[in-house]
């Protein structure tokens, strides 16, 4: 992924609590973000009628976008609409996919883009990047970080909970992608910047403790704001190293190998664990696999339908997917015989947890 521009821009409004689409006009009457009240809202094909019922009332000079969302082409199309308007302001309502789309489409033509996040499946809800196919492939493209933030809780509460619950497995890798960092910094000199990775840190060990499930407001605030905290952490440092280690190259990989396989989160997760355990952090190990396994999130590579030689095919594919990017994986360059081995250990391990 192409370096972002450094910036410790933080976004001018963040709000996690319920009724937030409702009032979305109040928001954005901010001028800062807003100058003239001239708005495109785009929303995913799922939520759109529901959204526009919402919104009219506040927003009443408001255009409304309906994209499928995630792809580039989905994008591109989305942003020569808002070049042929008259717009001061981008608002994504949605999940990840709505969102980026938005993203990437407001930062084409330097628009202000506020996010409204439906959904907690991972940290793209504040992060300065765009998850977007092309060609058949996920692509990581650099964008403006939302001038805005906002989680509504009832929509993630009438959501589908294993997608909300994704963004779990999403936030504590960042645990992994930050002992990876470490690791370039001892083995290779690279600079570690330390406020980057505190905001990834907080919020990943917050829900790796955290009592409580995706039924109890409590918890999912701390989730949501997790998640905005690793977004930052992004913006902060100009990467996404923070929040993307060997965990996320693995994710990469089987979504490259094995389309469809399991969401962003949920893989994210199981790469971290299997990652920490290549690692022989033992205590960090029990601690992600509990957290998962109350969680009911993957943790082994059958858990998301791959076989081991599946598995042990991405692990060995996994470097090529950042290959500017020194991680666990790299360090160890294990042969696929080698991981053979380290994948049986690690189920040896799991069973006896």
């Amino acid at each position: 992924m192409p370096l972002l521009a450094r910036s410790v821009q933080t976004p001018l409004h963040i709000e996690v609590r319920r009724g937030a689409v409702a009032d979305l006009g109040k928001i954005l009457a901010d001028g800062r973000i807003s100058s003239g009240g001239e708005v495109a809202v785009v929303v995913g094909p799922g939520l759109g009628e529901k959204v526009v019922d919402l919104l009219r009332p506040s927003l009443t000079s408001a255009e409304i976008f309906v994209t499928g969302g995630g792809t580039l082409d989905a994008a591109l199309e989305l942003s020569g609409k808002l070049r042929s308007g008259h717009f001061d302001a981008v608002v994504g309502i949605g999940g990840g996919k709505t969102v980026d789309t938005a993203k990437y489409a407001a930062s084409r033509w330097g628009l202000p883009m506020v996010s409204v996040a439906t959904s907690l499946a991972n940290d793209g809800i504040a992060s300065p990047v765009a998850s977007l196919i092309n060609d058949g492939i996920k692509g990581s493209y650099g964008v403006h970080i939302p001038f805005g933030v906002i989680v509504d809780l009832d929509f993630v509460e009438n959501g589908p909970e294993l997608v909300n619950r994704a963004g779990i497995g999403d936030v504590i890798s960042n645990i992994s992608a930050l002992a990876d960092w470490e690791l370039a910094r001892q083995v290779r000199g690279e600079p570690v910047d330390g406020l980057a990775a505190s905001l990834a840190r907080m919020g990943a060990e917050a829900v790796l403790t955290m009592p409580g499930d995706m039924s109890d407001d409590a918890f999912v605030t701390v989730l949501a704001e997790a998640l905005i905290s690793s977004g930052l952490a992004m913006a902060v440092c100009g990467s996404s190293r923070p929040s993307s280690g060997g965990c996320h190259e693995i994710m990469h990989a089987i979504d490259s190998l094995f389309p469809s396989t399991a969401s962003h989160g949920e893989l994210a997760g199981l790469g971290a664990l299997f990652c920490t355990f290549l690692r022989g952090d033992e205590r960090r190990f029990k601690q992600m696999s509990d957290c998962l396994l109350r969680h009911q999130l993957p943790r082994t590579p059958s858990d998301v339908g791959l076989d081991a030689e599946q598995f042990v095919q991405a692990i060995d594919f996994a470097p090529r997917t950042r290959p500017d990017r020194y991680t666990i994986l790299e360090h160890l360059a294990m042969t696929p015989e080698q991981t053979r081995q380290k994948l049986a250990e690690y189920n040896d391990a799991l069973a006896t947890l």
